[in-house]
């Protein structure tokens, strides 16, 4: 694979902000991939993303383990399988141009559900099992499709009332199940999974340890309301440029 120094700079810094959110800051996923949709293409990207977050989330369920709630756990999993296997019928025979401009959708649909969901005064939502199924199928779709669960599953977990570590070591858990669990789709149906990636992926991995020493920190002292605002709007900026890469 030829990089660019420009797509090492744009995937490094994905690296180390991918390292920052598996230390428990969430709500950036975004801005990791828009980064990599950047440096290497839409659908190229969802491939390559995924090894890293899982070594990311080694980390995560290793730090968090004493917090994980299994049940939620147990509850939601499924669906969310049941929406990656969607998500990998639905993505396999589109082109770079359709896949780029779903992408940006789920991008900017991510971001509008983010802001609704922080301006909305009530928190409460529904804790039927439609709502878990509903929400779960979505985050497998967006997860396969574009590595972007993390609006439908942290609406979820809001709502089960989860306290911060339980919410991140519950997260942990389920994300690095659901990301094995993409690894043969991405390899053997989408042929976004190779050596070469992987050894992009290896050259990367300091960026994520950056991250995650950094990440650690930043959860004692960032200011929650300052930090949302500024992803959403860096977000939607990296979406509007993705259409035009």
């Amino acid at each position: 694979m030829e990089i660019s120094l420009t797509s090492w700079i744009l995937a490094f810094t994905a690296a180390f902000v991918i390292g920052v959110s598996k230390s428990g800051i969430k709500g950036i996923a975004i801005i990791i991939v828009t980064l990599m949709a950047l440096a290497f293409g839409a659908k190229e990207s969802t491939g390559l993303i995924v090894p890293l977050l899982i070594v990311g989330d080694i980390f995560a369920v290793i730090y968090y383990n004493r917090h994980t709630q299994w049940k939620y756990i147990v509850r939601f999993l499924p669906w969310m399988m049941l929406g990656v296997l969607i998500g990998v019928l639905v993505g396999k025979d589109l082109d770079e141009s359709t896949f780029k401009l779903g992408m940006v959708g789920i991008i900017l649909g991510s971001v509008v559900m983010m802001y609704w969901w922080d301006r909305k005064k009530s928190k409460r939502v529904p804790t039927h099992w439609a709502f878990a199924g509903s929400m779960g199928i979505m985050a497998g779709i967006t997860t396969m499709i574009g590595n972007l669960a993390g609006a439908f599953s942290n609406i979820f977990f809001l709502a089960m009332r989860l306290p911060k570590n339980e919410f991140i070591g519950t997260a942990a858990w389920l994300f690095f199940i659901i990301n094995i669990f993409k690894l043969p789709f991405h390899i053997f149906v989408w042929e976004t999974i190779s050596l070469d990636t992987l050894w992009v992926n290896l050259k990367l991995i300091p960026g994520i340890l950056i991250g995650l020493f950094v990440g650690v920190r930043l959860v004692k002292i960032i200011k929650d309301d300052f930090y949302r605002k500024m992803i959403l709007v860096l977000t939607a900026l990296g979406a509007i440029l993705i259409l035009f890469r």
